[in-house]
């Protein structure tokens, strides 16, 4: 399969790797560490080496769950935006009203991130440095992302309590904008900016974006 056409069922995952359990496990202490060293270090000046000694593996134990460095990287980004995607869509089904999914969305997009401040920046500024990367392999999943939102913003307006004018993907572009923004200047602000600075950020978010796009009777 060519690597443009990955598929998004197992991301990252190479035919061969380490199977069941066992295999699983050390794929993910691998992307544990490719984070720490990512974050540490930036994406371009990290060698395979130093991600393999942060995760106690071999080097060669990499290949057998990557095809190289921008593989673990891309791998980041689609295993924790599939996590959050499995936990979103469950979270807006249970919602009751228009609020709470909203809520819901920018919550856990934060929450995500909150208390891993290496891995707020590996996703907001790392995979950011290779415009190649978030086209051929951020961008579907982005793209679904975005279709979630969407959905939640289009609802609401089935339902009356979002103006109808709006444009559903505008909107859940512009809110997943502001929540990047946050995420970013989190993740950059060091030891200075808690992990609470982002739950009050999130909640604050929410607020305006609800005010913003409610159906204004007269």
């Amino acid at each position: 399969m060519p690597k443009n056409e990955r598929s998004f069922s197992s991301p990252g995952a190479k035919s061969g790797g380490g199977k069941g359990r066992r295999g699983t496990d050390k794929r993910e202490r691998i992307l544990r560490a490719a984070i720490k060293v990512f974050a540490r270090k930036g994406f371009y000046a990290t060698r395979v080496s130093e991600i393999a000694k942060a995760a106690g593996v071999a080097d060669g134990t990499i290949y057998l769950y990557f095809e190289n460095k921008d593989d673990v990287l891309v791998s980041v980004f689609e295993d924790r935006i599939t996590k959050l995607l499995v936990v979103l869509r469950k979270e807006i089904d249970e919602a009751g009203t228009f609020e709470e999914k909203l809520r819901v969305v920018v919550e856990r997009q934060l929450g995500l991130l909150e208390g891993q401040r290496d891995l707020a920046e590996v996703v907001t500024v790392n995979l950011r440095q290779s415009s190649k990367l978030l086209k051929q392999f951020a961008a579907p999943l982005f793209t679904e992302y975005l279709d979630v939102i969407a959905s939640v913003i289009a609802e609401g307006q089935a339902d009356g309590h979002v103006d109808p004018e709006l444009s559903p993907r505008i909107i859940a572009t512009g809110l997943w904008g502001a929540l990047d923004g946050l995420a970013l200047t989190w993740a950059l602000g060091g030891k200075s900016t808690k992990p609470e600075a982002l739950r009050r950020g999130a909640s604050q978010l929410a607020s305006v974006f609800l005010d913003g796009v409610r159906t204004h009777r007269p």
